[in-house]
């Protein structure tokens, strides 16, 4: 038997991928690689060009530039092939209201051509997958958000995709409910699944990806795991002091990074034990907190503060 390949082939890879509307570029030749068994994350502010990308992906939109492949076929060429293993979890719920659980899963099979008897056994698996099999036939009008969520989980499983592709996957809901999806897409993942996603939760690409990408303007700022993007740009800690010309002058005296954030400071350090003790014995502080730091501390400082409409 031979050695396995140590580069094999991505799941997905663009080079220069550049996407116009007229005279307005959404995506602005960018480049990356997601490799089989990934959990790859796009993140970024409203119009960063996420959702641009995921139709790209999903042979929805033609590019304008560069190249893209998917299961080394290009979308646009081979549109049908790839959307055969293609599974999809969109951000707004389009289940058929008409149908019940069961019955939305086996009209879906029907798009893949399985057939009737083999759908059957893998809706039951799957409904029991997502803990939904009590409500098997519930229509559709009469489940909780989080029951949706999960049953579109369940329907972009029904051809046992090679690729999961989720938009905002866990919108709406509930601490509960988010946890729950969680542990379904890091069971997926354990499987051997390749899962791309978007979300605004920056906590939820913290805790389910193992690589991402943080877009903004239609380009990518960084790309790697997130520990490491978050101790290459914010450091392991960060301690948090009330803002004044005190606090100011002793950080100043410490030669550390500080931003200004309102009414607060933030010092991006390793040691938050020495910088707190500094604030404290130099100055009047008032109050301060030390805090591990997040990925949503390097998406902020990265892309900003303001509001994106």
């Amino acid at each position: 038997m031979s050695d396995a390949d140590p580069d094999p082939a991505p799941v997905i890879e663009a080079e220069g991928l550049t996407k116009r509307y007229g005279e307005f570029a959404a995506v602005k030749g960018i480049s990356f690689r997601i490799a089989a068994g990934d959990m790859f994350g796009f993140l970024g502010p409203n119009g960063a060009g996420k959702t641009t990308i995921m139709r790209i992906i999903q042979c929805i939109s033609p590019r304008s530039e560069g190249e893209v492949s998917v299961f080394g076929m290009d979308p646009e060429e081979q549109p049908r092939r790839i959307k055969q293993q293609l599974g999809v979890v969109p951000q707004e719920t389009n289940l058929d209201t008409e149908f019940t659980c069961f019955e939305n899963l086996l009209v879906y099979s029907r798009y893949f051509g399985i057939p009737g008897r083999v759908a059957k056994e893998r809706i039951e698996r799957l409904l029991n997958f997502v803990q939904l099999q009590e409500k098997r036939d519930v229509k559709i009008e009469q489940l909780s958000g989080g029951m949706k969520r999960r049953l579109l989980l369940a329907r972009a499983l029904v051809n046992e995709p090679k690729l999961l592709i989720l938009d905002e996957p866990t919108i709406g809901l509930d601490p509960q409910g988010r946890h729950l999806i969680w542990e379904k897409l890091k069971q997926l993942q354990a499987e051997g699944n390749t899962i791309v996603l978007t979300t605004h939760y920056l906590e939820e690409a913290e805790r389910l990806c193992n690589r991402l990408v943080i877009i903004d303007n239609g380009e990518i700022l960084v790309e790697g795991s997130p520990d490491d993007l978050i101790a290459n740009f914010v450091g392991s800690d960060i301690v948090e002091a009330e803002n004044h010309a005190g606090v100011i002058a002793c950080l100043d005296d410490l030669d550390v990074h500080y931003e200004v954030v309102g009414d607060m400071v933030q010092v991006f350090t390793d040691e938050p034990r020495a910088v707190a003790r500094h604030l404290f014995e130099t100055c009047n502080p008032g109050r301060v907190f030390a805090r591990r730091a997040t990925l949503e501390d390097v998406f902020l400082k990265l892309t900003g503060r303001n509001l994106r409409e």
